[in-house]
């Protein structure tokens, strides 16, 4: 008697134990393996990514603050993380210039990719500098614009991932309200200067889109792309333009190395007159967390302040 209590009470640990074992993978499984894995290219669209994906996703960004898309050559690290992502999001219109063979790819291969040229009307574009069919990528300077861009993430995370499109479009109804009202402190702020002031100068040519949003003349040193480079020619045009209009200030970009506008600056001195550096905008990426801008809408604040103040 006693043995065959003894059998039946190691039948019952041995059960016990046996679905004990197979509980522990359950109650430890990360929940983000049951989440949508999303690679974005540009700081801008991992955030953008993330407000429309919210609780649903996680984001994994290519391109860290500061980052020139222009220049940006993928890592074998970086296609390896977007072929095994659920979905990548990049910009298209040549921003990511020298990763277009990879995006090609990946759609034959069948994996889900946004590309936010495809979601644009093409009405609303700029030209790429005097080529009318090839059109400025830097379509995030116009918060409406954004607007689109943000709707077409949402579009398509709501194909990709059907289950979770309550909560896409949620959040994408949420972020257009905020987008509004960005939009709204932005001409604002632009309002403080007189049409003679909104003259900008920077870097290179990547504020067209805010230009014809916000009504600002706008000068790049270099061109749409960081690729090409200002020439002697291009420093004293464009000093001699600055001399004539008595513009305050002109500005360096975070993705773009400073010693393009000191050039310029210094050139514009040798004409007799100064010209002071205004401050740092954000062009091609966003801020840091401790540059107080780690978002696009606190970024896109950023450079109307540090535009306005500096001009005014």
């Amino acid at each position: 008697m006693n043995q065959k209590i003894k059998a039946l009470m190691g039948t019952v640990l041995s059960l016990t134990l046996l679905f004990a074992g197979c509980s522990v993978p359950a109650s430890n499984t990360d929940l983000s393996e049951n989440k949508i894995n999303i690679v974005a290219t540009t700081t801008m669209l991992a955030d953008l990514s993330a407000v429309i994906g919210g609780e649903q996703v996680t984001v994994n960004g290519l391109m860290g603050p500061g980052i020139d898309p222009h220049l940006y050559q993928a890592s074998a690290g970086d296609v390896s993380l977007m072929q095994k992502a659920d979905v990548v999001v990049y910009n298209g219109l040549h921003l990511e210039g020298k990763m277009g063979e990879i995006f090609e790819n990946l759609t034959r291969q069948g994996s889900t990719v946004i590309c936010i040229e495809d979601g644009l009307d093409e009405d609303k574009l700029l030209a790429w500098e005097d080529d009318s069919s090839v059109h400025d990528p830097h379509i995030w300077f116009d918060v409406l614009l954004w607007k689109d861009a943000a709707q077409t993430v949402a579009d398509g995370l709501s194909k990709s991932d059907p289950n979770g499109k309550t909560e896409y479009q949620e959040n994408l109804s949420s972020y257009l309200k905020e987008l509004d009202e960005a939009d709204i402190y932005i001409r604002n702020r632009a309002a403080e200067l007189t049409k003679e002031q909104r003259v900008l100068v920077t870097a290179h040519d990547a504020f067209q889109y805010f230009g014809k949003a916000y009504d600002f003349e706008v000068r790049g040193l270099q061109g749409i792309s960081t690729d090409s480079e200002a020439g002697t020619a291009d420093v004293s045009e464009l000093a001699n333009f600055i001399v004539e209009r008595q513009i305050k200030a002109i500005f360096v970009e975070s993705s773009v190395p400073p010693k393009t506008i000191e050039a310029l600056q210094a050139a514009v001195r040798s004409k007799g007159f100064d010209v002071a550096i205004g401050g740092e905008l954000y062009s091609d990426s966003l801020g840091d967390e401790a540059s107080g801008a780690p978002n696009y809408i606190l970024t896109v604040k950023a450079n109307i302040d540090t535009i306005v103040d500096a001009l005014k």
